[in-house]
């Protein structure tokens, strides 16, 4: 007497597709590096103990940029001025104080191109230390900067 044999066909379980395909997400999202869109770097002043002498303090230069509809107006020690006098403008301070503060106050409906021309253009005139206050700042010292 013979028996026959059933033949199975090979086959890939495929039971716990759904789980490792889930795993491989979960895997692959925790491991992977997303680029992150840069923004404006700032240095951060240091908190120094230190005092200063009393005749190397001075005011810091306040440069307020003032909305005028799609243009913008730019008040440097409030004194309005060009755009391309700022640079003019800070040399002869920076000679005296290559490490002074640059107060950068954008008028809130001012175009965010003027802040970025005028962040620039302080760049370009070497200034080493400059700021953008925010709200809660401008709050803190009663809206005078």
């Amino acid at each position: 007497m013979k028996v026959d044999k059933k033949k199975s066909e090979p086959e890939i379980p495929t039971a716990s597709m759904a789980d490792i395909a889930f795993l491989l997400i979960v895997f692959f999202m925790i491991t992977s590096v997303f680029s992150v869109t840069r923004g404006i770097e700032f240095q951060l002043p240091k908190n120094d103990n230190a005092e200063t002498p009393p005749d190397s303090q001075e005011e810091a230069i306040h440069v307020h940029v003032i909305a005028a509809g799609a243009d913008c107006i730019f008040e440097v020690d409030k004194q309005q001025m060009g755009l391309s006098d700022i640079q003019i403008y800070i040399e002869p301070k920076l000679a005296r104080n290559p490490n002074k503060f640059v107060i950068i106050d954008p008028d809130p409906n001012a175009p965010y191109r003027c802040m970025v021309d005028a962040f620039d253009e302080l760049k370009q005139a070497q200034v080493k230390n400059i700021s953008i206050p925010t709200a809660a700042e401008k709050a803190a010292w009663g809206g005078v900067i």
